[in-house]
């Protein structure tokens, strides 16, 4: 059993600093993209452990989350004396988190890193659980490592600043965490306004940290993937196809967008596989409709969504695998479909969007 050091907070820059002040590190350097340097960083960098760091920032979204941006990182890291017993901050969203910590895990076969999410998607799905990774080859995360942060600190008063399309994004990822959970966390997740105005930060924050116990009871099993993780890629197969078509048309859409499709399809093919509740799964797509807005292609894309799903990195034996569910909380791993029931389900995706 691995575990790892997540805490919800409510005063980060005291939290920082007490846990700076007891890390034993020699230098630290915080990353940055362009928006968390000007929006989020002034909130920590008077605090007294910072006033010597080494500020990385780069460009913000997934389209640069590329191997250009590693290098960069690493060059600063050199020209700043990093060693191995340095910390590398990660302030940022999903991107910062994965591509930063990529970089912390790579630098001297490893550094230290520590995650403080900005956003949605990274305090529920990307700060947690020690993927890292980069897109290459126009592929998501194809290049990566394994590497638990020392710990995430995560403040929900940064989800004050998000648009609607970002707090989607992260919602989505929320979305999967209930259908893994219980019938309970399920339907308080399908009843929140994830989009009120004035958004409900403290029954966001709740919600938050019953999603990150799911993903931290799933990680501690399983830390390298080799079996029960593998159900949190529920609705990412299919939605990383459609998140790499999107990067192709030169279109991207939000990574928890495309997975909320995803998710659609993923829970026909849990109805037609393994008998997920048709009920059930209606419900989850209204939600869904309700809130985000349809991923839209055709027939014609049909071939390129599963040449794009043979890609995954899941597949073993030249055969696509799926984490699908026989109902809520109960995970199927490893599951395969006909080709056939596959594109079936990107049918059902775009009759149930319209």
């Amino acid at each position: 059993m691995v575990k790892q050091n997540i805490r919800i907070v409510q005063d980060l820059a005291a939290e920082l600093q007490t846990f700076l002040a007891a890390s034993g590190h020699d230098r630290v350097f915080v990353l940055t993209d362009v928006h968390t340097q000007e929006m989020c960083y002034p909130r920590i960098r008077e605090i007294p452990a910072l006033r010597e760091a080494h500020l990385i920032t780069i460009e913000a979204g997934d389209m640069h989350k590329d191997l250009s941006q590693v290098v960069r990182i690493w060059e600063i890291l050199v020209r700043g004396g990093a060693s191995r017993h340095s910390l590398l901050i990660n302030l940022g969203g999903g991107m910062v988190s994965d591509l930063g910590g990529f970089a912390g895990a790579t630098f001297k076969r490893g550094i230290r890193t520590l995650n403080l999410p900005t956003t949605l998607m990274a305090a529920v799905d990307a700060a947690t659980g020690g993927k890292t990774g980069i897109n290459f080859c126009g592929l998501k995360n194809e290049i990566g490592a394994f590497h638990l942060p020392d710990a995430v600190l995560t403040d929900c008063a940064f989800l004050r600043t998000l648009d609607r399309d970002n707090l989607l994004s992260g919602y989505a990822e929320m979305l999967k965490h209930g259908l893994l959970g219980s019938v309970e966390h399920w339907r308080n997740v399908i009843t929140f306004e994830p989009c009120a105005e004035p958004l409900d930060i403290d029954a966001l924050s709740r919600l938050v940290a019953a999603s990150v116990a799911v993903k931290e009871r799933i990680v501690a099993e399983d830390p390298k993937e080799h079996g029960l993780r593998k159900a949190l890629n529920l609705g990412h197969t299919i939605g990383h196809a459609f998140e790499s078509l999107s990067f192709e048309r030169q279109r991207p859409v939000a990574h928890g967008h495309a997975v909320a499709a995803g998710l659609v399809c993923e829970l026909y093919l849990s109805h037609k596989c393994c008998g997920f509740p048709a009920d059930t799964m209606r419900q989850t797509i209204q939600f869904i409709r309700e809130y985000y807005p349809p991923f839209v292609f055709d027939c014609d894309d049909y071939e390129t969504l599963y040449e794009r799903m043979m890609h995954d990195k899941k597949n073993e034996n030249g055969q696509i695998l799926f984490a699908l569910l026989a109902g809520i909380g109960e995970v199927r791993i490893n599951c395969t479909a006909r080709k056939e029931t596959v594109l079936e389900a990107l049918d059902f995706y775009r009759e149930t969007s319209l």
